[in-house]
């Protein structure tokens, strides 16, 4: 059965924000073709973002991959095996070269006239002044129906053979003025009004637009506004406001991390990303994305794709803390599909993190399509709270009773909020505001009061408070708002905790109301996990602590783990690797033995017991758990390490050398190895 490909087009506001660019390189580096793309086919529609990533890639293959998503990015219907674009480009370089450049010394594409008309493509009209006496050789173009881009409902271009010869140049009503198109002007040249007037006695036409290129608007005090101008800028520009080109920075960031297939596409999304407390003590990270294009494959009557979720919290120094992955599959049946066309798509994540400052990213890969989305943030859990503070104030569309005792992202207590990242709202919305107290006692929470303002433009539409007491819970506070008696626009929501007169933590955070009557909600997957009371945080909060090198409270999360669940093999192993950086390898040994009675122990099991026989002597045994390791999971460095570690030690220089050479043949760069190794050959 043929499979065929299903995309999906969803509809989403998107906002982004200016990243950094690092230092570029030199385009006379780059491989003739390259070049040649660069500063010849697309000179003029690639944006300094698009451009300074290109100039930072390494390979052909990079640039190549770079270029099919560079014109992805700009096809107006994405999925069918056409790009309307690219090809009116090269129709439009084309025939600048082959019309526009007749009469210039220089190829049509590098004419002010090629330049112009491969940014806005062909003139709605063309008249042109030619053979006549009194003013030199000029078209003027005129253009319709650009609005979308920002620019006039209407407006001219005009070109001129500057004295008279040589290809024709861009008119400019401040830089040039009338004064320029007139072959014999002996006037000021800085009157435009006198040059304008002699102008129209000539060419009224041409002298109307010789003043101004937007039709209709009148020059000041006799000489040209600067409206001309900013409109020759602005089309100029255009390529900026074309494109949104973060695809490009993300292609230059995960270029290195993900498969070759997925660079060049990359999917817009919106996300947020929130830390709240579930806990005295533990913190849980909680992030949404938010993607505008999903696709399945189609097979038969059933819709699949899987959703692979990579995510990596990392110090500020680089070190990693915390990776996790995680696989999302995903059937739908052909009504499921057809009710989720053109709404959005948002995952719903949450995992515990220990306090610190941290960069935190998450890349998210769809295999149908072979498409990548990511978030990248950076957040801080703080290592306790000395003041009464608020959380991050999250507003949702809708609200759920949820009774159960799993925790899921963006649930605090029984309350699931459902939100989108943009915060969009309908007028018959109603806003739930949920965020947390955090820091606060008993008694100071007996005394607080939260006031709640709702404020457009610095003007207060909304304000009334309410005592902390009335919420009855310390999980999460939850509000409701009805939006009916406000009109469309940009609101801010702000709350301020108060103890008496004094302010103790104000958050503000703004929304947005539509004019439109509806819109598609997305459609939500929203991973359910086990209670907070799970040994499994435990497990992941240790093994956290011991990245950072908070070996104790590594050990105290990592033995609650394991004591909760003595037969779990993860949190055995996870344990037992404390315990040998420790110097605890008894205890590494203790928890270790009853797994390795298991059929097919795990590749750690055997590795941590053998390194805890070596740390405590018990070469013969280490041997003998480490060949196991071998004969089930294949040599490689760290067997072979302590596999040489062990001969050496009982006097078997000869097996010690056969072990750690085939180490070093594996990894030359040991340095210490290879001085050991010398060291002994030199000695035997």
């Amino acid at each position: 059965m043929r499979t065929k490909y299903i995309l999906i087009l969803l509809t989403l506001l998107l906002l982004y924000s200016p990243l950094t660019i690092a230092q570029k390189k030199s385009p006379k580096d780059l491989p003739p073709i390259f070049k040649k793309w660069l500063e010849e086919e697309v000179v003029y529609i690639i944006t300094s973002l698009e451009k300074d990533v290109f100039l930072q890639l390494d390979s052909d293959r990079e640039r190549e991959l770079f270029i099919e998503a560079f014109w992805k990015h700009r096809d107006p219907t994405p999925g069918t095996p056409k790009n309307e674009f690219k090809e009116e480009h090269y129709r439009r370089i084309q025939y600048a070269n082959s019309t526009l450049g007749r009469s210039a010394p220089i190829p049509g594409w590098k004419t002010d006239r090629g330049r112009f008309y491969i940014l806005l493509g062909e003139p709605r009209d063309i008249e042109r002044f030619s053979g006549e006496a009194e003013i030199y050789n000029t078209e003027v173009w005129f253009y319709q129906g650009l609005a979308t881009y920002g620019l006039p409902a209407g407006f001219y271009l005009v070109f001129y053979q500057k004295g008279g010869s040589g290809d024709y140049v861009l008119y400019s009503p401040i830089s040039d003025g009338p004064q320029a198109l007139l072959t014999s002007y002996f006037g000021d040249q800085a009157n435009y009004l006198q040059a304008y007037r002699k102008l129209k006695q000539v060419s009224p036409n041409l002298a109307q637009v010789s003043m101004s290129l937007i039709p209709g608007e009148s020059s000041r005090f006799g000489r040209p506004t600067l409206a001309s101008d900013l409109l020759l800028n602005s089309i100029q520009a255009l390529p900026e406001k074309e494109v949104k080109d973060i695809y490009a920075q993300k292609f230059l960031m995960y270029k290195d991390v993900i498969e070759v297939e997925y660079t060049a596409n990359y999917m817009p999304s919106d996300s947020i990303v929130c830390v709240f407390k579930d806990s005295p003590d533990e913190y849980f990270v909680h992030y949404s994305i938010e993607i505008n294009r999903f696709s399945v494959h189609a097979y038969e009557d059933k819709y699949t794709t899987n959703l692979k979720i990579n995510g990596q919290i990392t110090d500020l120094e680089g070190k990693t803390i915390y990776q996790y992955e995680d696989s999302i599959p995903i059937e739908l049946t052909e009504d499921q599909l057809h009710s989720i066309t053109y709404k959005p798509f948002d995952l719903y994540d949450m995992f515990p993190l220990v306090p610190g400052s941290f960069k935190f990213s998450v890349l998210l890969k769809n295999e149908a399509s072979q498409e990548f989305t990511s978030l990248e943030r950076e957040i801080i859990i703080p290592e306790d709270e000395p003041n009464p503070r608020l959380s991050q104030l999250l507003l949702g569309y809708q609200q759920e009773t949820n009774t159960s005792p799993n925790l899921k992202p963006f649930k605090l207590g029984d309350h699931q909020v459902l939100f989108q990242p943009n915060q969009i709202f309908l007028l018959k919305d109603h806003i739930f505001l949920f965020f947390q107290i955090l820091g606060a006692g008993p008694e100071l929470k007996a005394n607080s009061s939260l006031f709640y303002d709702i404020s457009k433009q610095e003007e207060p539409l909304l304000s009334y408070k309410k005592k902390v007491s009335e919420y009855g819970t310390d999980l999460g506070i939850t509000e409701e708002f009805s939006l009916e008696n406000l009109s469309p626009g940009t609101y801010w929501l702000t709350v301020t905790l108060k103890n008496g007169d004094r302010i103790l933590d104000t958050k503000k955070e703004h929304f947005d109301i539509t004019p439109v009557a509806n819109f598609p909600r997305p459609w939500v997957f929203s991973k359910t996990l086990h209670p907070s009371s799970h040994p499994s945080y435990a497990s992941i909060l240790g093994k956290q602590y011991y990245s950072q090198g908070k070996t104790e409270k590594s050990l105290s999360y990592l033995e609650r783990a394991f004591h909760s669940e003595p037969n779990s093999q993860d949190y055995a192993i996870a344990l037992a690797r404390v315990f040998l950086s420790s110097g605890y390898a008894e205890k590494a040994k203790t928890i270790l033995l009853p797994f390795r009675k298991l059929p097919t122990p795990r590749y750690e099991t055997y590795l941590f017991l053998g390194q805890a026989y070596l740390n405590l002597g018990e070469y013969d045994l280490a041997i003998s758990v480490l060949s196991d390791a071998a004969t089930h999971y294949g040599m490689n460095i760290p067997i072979l390490n302590a596999l040489g570690e062990c001969y050496f030690r009982l006097g078997n220089k000869e097996e010690a050398l056969a072990a750690w050479n085939k180490s070093l043949e594996m990894n030359p760069e040991q340095q210490e190895l290879k001085a050991k190794v010398k060291s002994l050959t030199k000695n035997p």
